[in-house]
């Protein structure tokens, strides 16, 4: 696993690290080997940078109503969607068509990153990410994940923070 910093960062990395280098903000870039017969993204990712799953975040994009939204919820738990809808205000949240995400976001699944996405979401962050310092979310592509402070992710994101994930 290599570990890099934003100073050590090169450019013309992801658009996400893209986003929080040109922002300022400090982060740290964490990457390993993705194995694509491991069955969770997230799970893969916690296990292979050892730490907890309740640390690393997983991004999903959710249909609320007819607006794409991003959901950002710890990788030990699931998404509520539920919760979703009444967090950013709607109705009905369904799991969006993946090939969507993909088109909308800029990113392929298993490695959307909450940030620089090539269409702005509305975006969501699990309440419990602010019980931790810094937490994980992809980079950008499978087998890469920065950690950053949750305040950071949320106001680069603008996100409404709620609880929105269930274990």
């Amino acid at each position: 696993m290599a570990k890099k910093s934003r100073k050590q960062q090169q450019p013309g990395g992801t658009p996400a690290t893209v986003a929080l280098t040109t922002a300022g903000v400090e982060y740290t870039v964490h990457s390993y080997d993705h194995d694509p017969a491991h069955p969770s993204y997230g799970e893969e990712a916690a296990e292979a940078m050892g730490v907890s799953p309740d640390r690393v975040f997983k991004t999903l994009v959710a249909d609320v109503d007819g607006t794409l939204t991003v959901a950002v919820v710890p990788v030990a738990g699931q998404l509520d969607l539920k919760a979703l809808a009444a967090a950013v205000s709607g109705k009905r949240a369904t799991m969006a068509d993946p090939t969507l995400a993909e088109r909308t976001t800029g990113y392929v699944r298993g490695g959307i990153s909450p940030l620089g996405q090539r269409k702005k979401l509305p975006t969501v962050l699990d309440a419990s990410a602010s019980a931790h310092t810094t937490i994980c979310v992809s980079a950008g592509r499978r087998g890469l994940e920065v950690e950053l402070s949750p305040e950071d992710l949320a106001r680069l994101t603008e996100a409404v923070l709620a609880s929105i994930g269930r274990t």
